[in-house]
């Protein structure tokens, strides 16, 4: 089968022998590399202020907190997304809040958000869902009418442009995963992103037990509760060969979405996610959106070619039971939506194969 999701790691003899050098440094836990790691992906992606952590959701978890998100305090977000992205929520012993979804998108709506802001409202956290951006000026108007922080979650969208930069660059944070099936691994890891320097002291806290690295333990004193989200020089040492190699990855990804978007605009009874004029996907997944999805995904899985929903929507859960809403929106895009493979993986042959079969239908 073409699998829908693969594994992206740099050749054996680019990677080894520097992991062999760090293995073997003496120093595997957080430290230079680790630095170096956050100052090369600042670079690469002109992001600034950002923290290597052990995870992308421990990164969520960080960037909520550092919102000020409490026990008893509300969060908008989408149940459309991988569920560590509101079970990071339910960490800080806050409440789901559903926005409902763009069903041509799978992103957050907008006036959706607007209608669901209280007094309670600490933070509105947007997923660019499958390496699809939202729309993140409209976001950041209603986020900033109600002086509300907006949190980008960017796990799916490494490399996705909006208004011609980064996503990441809108939010007040951002968060980005390295987990396995990612445009780029380390095994593990993650990075935060803040738009207010000042924040940076409070985020490394967090991240280590409440301690500043580098500072003597006889001399710290712990005065807000930290967690040990750090990441190590041995995931370090991998992302920064990763970084090597990334524009070629994501550029494969973009290629076979364009390719996709052009070749299924032809296609009678198929549509496909789109974004607003000011984005530019990074096509983690491809999202093909049909009526016959059920259909679509048999003949694709029998023609070798994994296609599945790959997510189920969050508010299908039992623990997101007190969060409760309609969501029409949502229900439309879940019911229409089906995932195709757009990796790096995916040959040229591939993806004639597989449009070849939608057109089959």
């Amino acid at each position: 089968m073409l699998p829908i999701v693969k594994v992206a790691l740099p050749a054996a003899d680019e990677l080894m022998p520097a992991l062999e050098k760090t293995l073997y440094s003496g120093q595997i836990a957080e430290g230079e590399q680790v630095y170096e790691f956050e100052k090369q992906f600042s670079e690469k992606f002109n992001i600034k202020n950002v923290l290597a952590m052990s995870s992308g959701t421990a990164a969520l978890h960080a960037a909520l907190k550092l919102c000020g998100v409490e026990p008893g305090d509300e969060v908008i977000s989408t149940p459309m997304t991988a569920e560590p992205t509101n079970l990071s929520i339910l960490y800080c012993g806050a409440k789901v809040v559903w926005a409902d979804i763009d069903p041509q998108l799978g992103g957050m709506d907008p006036e959706s958000v607007r209608s669901k802001i209280t007094d309670k409202t600490k933070a509105i956290l947007c997923v660019h869902y499958a390496g699809y951006p939202v729309n993140l000026a409209e976001l950041k108007s209603i986020a900033n009418q109600h002086g509300i922080p907006l949190i980008e979650d960017c796990a799916h969208a490494l490399g996705a442009l909006y208004a011609g930069k980064h996503v990441g660059l809108v939010g007040d944070y951002a968060i980005y995963s390295f987990q396995a099936i990612k445009h780029m691994t380390t095994i593990d890891g993650g990075v935060l992103a803040m738009a207010n320097p000042e924040k940076m002291e409070e985020a490394k806290k967090f991240r280590w037990f409440g301690m500043l690295k580098g500072v003597p333990r006889t001399e710290v004193n712990i005065s807000s509760v930290g967690y040990k989200y750090n990441m190590n020089n041995v995931v370090a040492t991998i992302g920064q060969i990763q970084l090597r190699n990334i524009e070629n990855v994501l550029q494969r990804h973009i290629e076979n979405g364009k390719y996709f978007d052009e070749m299924f605009a032809k296609v009678a009874g198929v549509d496909f996610a789109k974004c607003d004029a000011n984005a530019e996907p990074s096509y983690w997944l491809y999202t093909l959106l049909s009526d016959e999805s059920e259909d679509l995904e048999k003949a694709l899985n029998a023609a070798g070619i994994s296609a599945s929903k790959l997510h189920r929507p969050n508010n299908y859960h039992s623990i997101f039971d007190g969060s409760k809403t309609d969501l029409p929106g949502l229900d439309k895009f879940y019911k229409r939506l089906l995932h195709l493979p757009c990796g790096w993986w995916v040959s040229d042959e591939d993806r004639a194969l597989i449009v070849e079969t939608v057109k089959k239908g």
